[in-house]
């Protein structure tokens, strides 16, 4: 069942003609695409295409990330699909992997983990902004690949009401079981929100250091 189309993806930045990289970004629940657009500004992407799809009803899935997965289906599926359907016809259209970004806030940043675990490869850089992977038990056989060195960022608050911390270190460990470079960062009362230091630490990865 496709509950998420392809065909609500927003567009922006470089063109894709002349990007040298494309940074997919994916909103939370209750948002949209141009909601999460903001980012791709703070972020400073000047020579990137900018890709943000749109989910069905402003949710990715119905029921928290911690509850099992099957309660999150037909949705969750549906949006792994669309990511990798996104994925799929930027590498037809000539980008590589390593030329592949990807960025997410909330619920978006638990599905740009479940994403990329699924699909673990050298891409350029991944940055989760208050998520972890999905379920309610984490099932390590599920997530493979190899992310050769690829850079993840793991920002999130202590507490969060929607991430338990426990959650944010179980995907920083599943994704150094995979090779990824992971940096993990927990800020202590700063609510659900991205914060400048997150915005700085990821801007220096973009920038190679």
């Amino acid at each position: 069942m496709s509950v998420h189309k392809i065909e609500n993806t927003v567009y922006t930045g470089t063109s894709r003609a002349a990007a040298q990289r494309v940074m997919i970004l994916l909103h939370g629940r209750g948002a949209s695409a141009q909601s999460i657009l903001p980012l791709a500004d703070a972020l400073d992407l000047k020579d990137f295409a900018i890709v943000a799809p749109n989910a069905t009803g402003g949710t990715w899935y119905p029921n928290s990330f911690m509850a099992p997965v099957a309660q999150n289906e037909p949705y969750l599926s549906s949006a792994l699909d669309l990511v990798k359907a996104i994925c799929d016809q930027l590498l037809s259209s000539g980008f590589s992997t390593k030329q592949l970004y990807f960025a997410g806030f909330s619920q978006g940043a638990c599905l740009t983990a479940e994403f990329i675990g699924r699909h673990a490869a050298a891409y350029g850089g991944a940055f989760i902004f208050t998520g972890g992977l999905i379920g309610e038990h984490l099932e390590p056989t599920r997530y493979r690949g190899n992310f050769e060195g690829t850079p993840i960022f793991l920002g999130s608050a202590d507490p969060d009401f929607h991430v338990p911390v426990e959650r944010v270190y179980a995907t920083g460990n599943i994704f150094r079981d995979l090779d990824a470079t992971v940096t993990e960062k927990i800020y202590p009362g700063i609510g659900h929100t991205i914060i400048d230091d997150e915005i700085e630490i990821a801007q220096r990865i973009l920038a190679g250091e």
